[in-house]
């Protein structure tokens, strides 16, 4: 996928490239009307998809892997990708699943799509991928589907198209991912649709290893995750920085009608490593938020414990153990 984005900015001056980003974040930063495509032309698509697809990609395939790990031996038949642009979710979810399945790709639009279907070329998986220009929001009906994906796309809808969303999702397809932006605002999206889908009779398989209620308190904090991308020469022109990567914060939820098996508690903020014991903030399967201290006295687990991430399941599967004092 990298090689096939930086062929797109071949012959577009680096400053028209930085100049259609800086004004591409701008516009997705404020409201948006969904019948008034942000991306108008080719120059804007391939500024903007160098850009956002690594990172698009990079979250969608985190939030993939998880539910992969809480549904072993399954792959999707099929995928829709709402409102996918210019496809980054379809390349992870063939980075997640082996093998070539329908897939279709709907959004608002036609530049962006044009261009996912040039980029997929690069993709013998995605070589029978359908790219249809769709309105994403209450008008929209999906048919049915093992997979639908669903990502960075409802900050850009109003509630009702939201909600329409989500439900039509939940009508169509056995699995339904869906990814926003790691902030606050982000995260509230993602619980209400997450909120949805359980009413809908999907049980959740990923970040969360309970179907409950989420036990932040609306407004005290948020929970999300992040995956580490590494920068084009595009971003650091546009950021002015000379690290080689940037993480990309990112809410999620992943639903299913399928048997899962969520992870047993999920670390939900950076670990803590302390002289001789690792603290983990936990989301628990009894639906609360915990902290539990791993010592040196705890053996294999601690050292599991120091290479435990963010995001990451706990305990490891090959670690199953009686649980460290909670604190």
């Amino acid at each position: 996928m990298r090689r096939a984005l930086s062929a797109l900015l071949d012959g577009l001056p680096p400053r028209q490239a930085t100049g259609a980003v800086e004004r591409l974040i701008a516009n997705y930063r404020g409201a948006t009307p969904t019948d008034a495509p942000i991306l108008r032309d080719r120059a804007d698509v391939a500024a903007y998809a160098a850009y956002r697809m690594p990172a698009t990609f990079e979250a969608v395939r985190s939030a993939l892997e998880a539910f992969a790990e809480a549904v072993p031996g399954w792959a999707p038949g099929s995928h829709v990708d709402v409102g996918g642009g210019t496809g980054a979710a379809t390349w992870a979810v063939t980075a997640t699943w082996d093998g070539v399945r329908p897939v279709t790709v709907l959004d608002w639009a036609e530049p962006a799509l044009a261009l996912g279907r040039e980029l997929a070329a690069a993709n013998p998986a995605l070589a029978g991928a359908h790219w249809q220009r769709a309105r994403i929001g209450a008008a929209l009906t999906l048919g049915g589907t093992d997979l639908v994906t669903v990502s960075y796309v409802l900050n850009e809808l109003a509630d009702t198209d939201r909600a329409a969303l989500v439900d039509a999702a939940a009508a169509a397809a056995r699995s339904v991912v869906i990814v926003e932006a790691g902030t606050p605002a982000g995260y509230a999206r993602v619980i209400e649709a997450r909120d949805r889908l359980v009413r809908a009779g999907f049980r959740i398989a990923a970040p969360c290893p309970h179907s409950a209620a989420c036990p932040i308190a609306p407004g005290a904090d948020w929970c999300h995750f992040s995956a580490r991308v590494s920068r084009s020469s595009l971003h650091r022109q546009v950021k002015g920085g000379s690290l080689p990567y940037e993480d990309e914060k990112f809410s999620y939820v992943a639903a299913t009608r399928l048997p899962a098996a969520p992870a047993p508690a999920r670390v939900v903020r950076r670990p803590q490593i302390r002289k001789g014991q690792v603290l983990l903030d936990l989301c628990e399967p009894d639906g609360r938020l915990g902290r539990t201290t791993v010592t040196k006295r705890h053996g294999d687990l601690y050292r599991s414990a120091r290479d435990t991430a963010w995001g990451d399941p706990w305990p490891p599967a090959d670690r199953p153990t009686d649980p460290p004092a909670q604190v």
